[in-house]
């Protein structure tokens, strides 16, 4: 069962130590590249407040972005902005998506995302939490993986694999915590590759952010994961 309203506050907080974390940059480290490729901090910035209005559109029941060509334009022409420029959307976009988050609303109907995907709404701010904490990871600025909330990191790791069992691309795999939990997912086959590392490094693979080269695999080599 999702707690919307748990996830809610926990959007809060992860948005508050954000904006705490950037209030200590300048503007020219605004316009000094991420660690997303092709992206500046103000590129990430820009794109954490513009889904924070896209996820608002999702809840009334409207498109999450006009289209995907209006969505790279919106962040290519807010990435430039200066710092304090970039953390007023950020607070005010977060904030309108903290207000409706608030208001009454039936939580188990389902909504549409980019692409086509379909959700609950009560996963939506799930959804959002996990923009906002690894995005702030990508900014460079101090924190990092082993830094996430634990509860966000164990979420993270089930939702990703969630998404990729069954995917045609990835081969069967069984993922072994270092607390010694295990999580199968992609594709059928016996035996699955087993992967074991701590889930800072798993979850790191999983979104994209680590290559896996702290993962340990049994039963062959670690397979690329196809674009989240």
């Amino acid at each position: 069962m999702i707690d919307h309203a748990h996830d809610l506050e926990s959007v809060r907080g992860a948005t508050e130590r954000l904006l705490t974390a950037a209030a200590t940059l300048d503007d020219a480290a605004v316009t000094e590249s991420s660690r997303l490729p092709g992206w500046s901090r103000g590129h990430v910035l820009a794109h954490l407040s513009r889904n924070a209005d896209a996820l608002v559109n999702v809840l009334r029941g409207q498109p999450m972005y006009a289209s995907a060509e209006a969505r790279d334009t919106d962040i290519e022409r807010d990435a430039p902005r200066p710092l304090d420029v970039q953390l007023t959307d950020l607070r005010d976009s977060a904030e309108r998506f903290q207000e409706l988050g608030a208001a009454p609303a039936d939580w188990s109907r389902a909504v549409e995302l980019r692409n086509g995907v379909t959700d609950s709404a009560a996963r939506v701010p799930f959804r959002r939490w996990a923009e906002v904490e690894l995005h702030h990871v990508d900014l460079g600025i101090g924190y990092e993986l082993e830094d996430l909330p634990e509860e966000f990191t164990q979420r993270e790791i089930t939702f990703l694999t969630e998404r990729f069992r069954g995917h045609p691309d990835v081969p069967a795999l069984l993922l072994e915590q270092d607390d010694g939990r295990r999580i199968p997912t992609g594709g059928e086959g016996e035996p699955p590759l087993v992967v074991t590392g701590r889930r800072a490094d798993l979850l790191g693979w999983l979104a994209g952010r680590r290559d896996g080269s702290a993962l340990t695999v049994h039963g062959g080599t670690l397979p690329p994961l196809p674009p989240l």
